[in-house]
């Protein structure tokens, strides 16, 4: 081949080389600038929500699409405290809070009863419009509030309604534990959605010239509500859940619902065969305390008060205790014991002195429980329990024995018994238990949108496993009597 052909064929090798890197440039630089374009909407919502992507620095992000949902959880805008990531989510599966779920993946599905807004909402002074049985709660910031003060610490029903009717929308994030269902039959458990705590607390003086409370005559018609349901008369009612978290409301309803599995701050109020252990479950009280935050907790030598109690000395059946305590510690140094109600501002006192103590004490009551022990852990301040009835909410999976002190009544009124406990326990001792407060303390949150392992999302695994518990004991129960059936079935065919 002569030296003339060559020349063009190499310039044309040259000119075709030089060509594709121009294009890879070119390309490479387009996919830059127009990155906007080639990353998933689906992208986007996981960046913008989860603050976790690779992308999550690139200047792109500032300009996020137009049409992208902000309005879920108030909660997703705002940096995670530390102890939101401490544990693990306790039972079930983890499931990520900020997508959509089906009821087939929920751990409990639940039917919940279309009642007037006079039982629950309505309670509230909520007026929706014309036959608008339930507030809008796509948007948290809109959410009917309940009533403040000491109200707030037994409004455990108000959480879990709320949280029910979440749970079929989309752009509310939060965990797959329960969700409602349109069909009773394909329901694990049945939701009634009264305020029973609201109703005795607002409402259970007679007014006017009124016969009867309004407390009073809505457990009447609630009672003859689900006495006409099927989905009662099928099991005698014992697929139903109801929330009767105050001592004293459900008074004049609770036996002939006592079939019913309950939630309950405790059973003190309660004969055995109406409320027990065995059917029913225990939720923790909403604290009143705002909750310290991890990395601003004062640790054992910051705390200069050993032992701190304020609130009500003189109580009646097993809270006599708190008399003798007093009387006991009240001139001991580095010792509060004190009375104390919310009035000139009660709460944030309480609040600062449990923040500032190294031990809480938790005395029965009226009753066995109360909620200076969930104030207790909101302040990180080691609980003292002093009730020999109580029973604590999800002791099943939770042992309180890492971050409470448990002391019997009868050893806690013997002089100098408490206070020898308490100054033995040294600093690493304390500290392990405090470092655990902090770890657990976000089971025991109320807020909504509900996160996974908060106290709602807690209080749904908690009936999760008493279903499952009660259909074992009925298994159980039927194992002979089905194994004949089969059987003779068999021989039959």
């Amino acid at each position: 081949m002569s030296e003339k052909n060559l020349f063009p064929s190499k310039f044309l090798f040259s000119l075709i080389t030089m060509s594709m890197f121009l294009l890879i440039l070119s390309s490479m630089f387009l996919l830059q600038s127009n990155i906007n374009s080639f990353i998933p909407r689906s992208v986007y919502r996981l960046i913008f929500v989860n603050s976790t992507s690779v992308y999550k620095n690139d200047p792109v992000i500032t300009s996020l699409p137009s049409d992208l949902d902000t309005t879920g959880p108030i909660v997703t805008q705002q940096k995670p405290s530390k102890f939101q990531n401490s544990t693990k989510r306790i039972g079930g599966l983890q499931r990520d809070r900020r997508k959509s779920c089906s009821p087939d993946e929920a751990l409990v599905k639940v039917y919940m009863y279309d009642l007037p807004p006079e039982f629950h909402f309505g309670l509230m002074d909520w007026k929706g419009g014309e036959g608008q049985l339930w507030p809008d709660v796509r948007n948290p910031r809109i959410v009917p509030h309940y009533p403040g003060g000491l109200n707030l610490q037994h409004s455990t029903e108000y959480w879990l309604t709320l949280d029910l009717l979440s749970s079929n929308m989309p752009k509310v994030f939060r965990p797959c534990t329960a969700m409602r269902v349109e069909n009773s039959s394909s329901a694990d458990i049945i939701f009634v959605p009264f305020f029973s705590s609201l109703s005795y607390n607002r409402h259970s003086k007679i007014r006017g010239k009124a016969k009867f409370s309004l407390n009073k005559m809505l457990q009447v018609k609630l009672v003859k509500f689900l006495m006409g349901r099927e989905e009662w008369k099928q099991l005698g009612g014992k697929n139903h859940l109801i929330v009767a978290h105050h001592p004293n409301s459900m008074l004049d309803a609770r036996k002939k619902l006592g079939s019913a599995m309950f939630v309950l701050a405790d059973f003190g109020r309660y004969p055995v065969e109406i409320a027990n252990l065995d059917k029913d479950l225990i939720a923790p009280y909403r604290h009143v305390v705002q909750t310290v935050a991890s990395d601003s907790s004062a640790l054992f030598e910051e705390r200069p008060t050993l032992v701190y109690f304020q609130g009500a000395i003189y109580r009646k059946d097993g809270g006599v205790i708190r008399q003798e305590l007093y009387y006991l510690l009240k001139d001991e140094k580095d010792v509060h014991f004190a009375f104390g109600s919310i009035s000139n501002n009660g709460i944030n006192k309480a609040a600062q002195g449990m923040a500032s103590s190294k031990f809480c004490l938790n005395i029965a009551g009226d009753t066995p429980s109360s909620n200076r022990l969930f104030d207790a852990i909101a302040s990180h301040c080691v609980p003292v329990i002093i009730s020999d009835e109580i029973e604590l909410p999800f002791e099943d999976v939770l042992d309180y024995s890492e971050f409470c002190i448990f002391v019997g009544a009868s050893d806690a009124v013997k002089k100098g018994y408490l206070l020898t406990l308490l100054r033995g326990i040294g600093r690493d001792k304390w500290t392990k238990m405090w470092e655990r407060l902090k770890q657990i303390v976000h089971h025991f949150e109320y807020q909504y949108p509900s996160h996974s392992g908060d106290a709602v999302d807690m209080i749904w695994q908690a009936v999760s496993r008493k279903i499952s518990s009660k259909q074992s004991k009925v298994n159980r129960k039927n194992r002979y009597r089905r194994s004949q059936l089969f059987v003779k079935s068999e021989m039959n065919s």
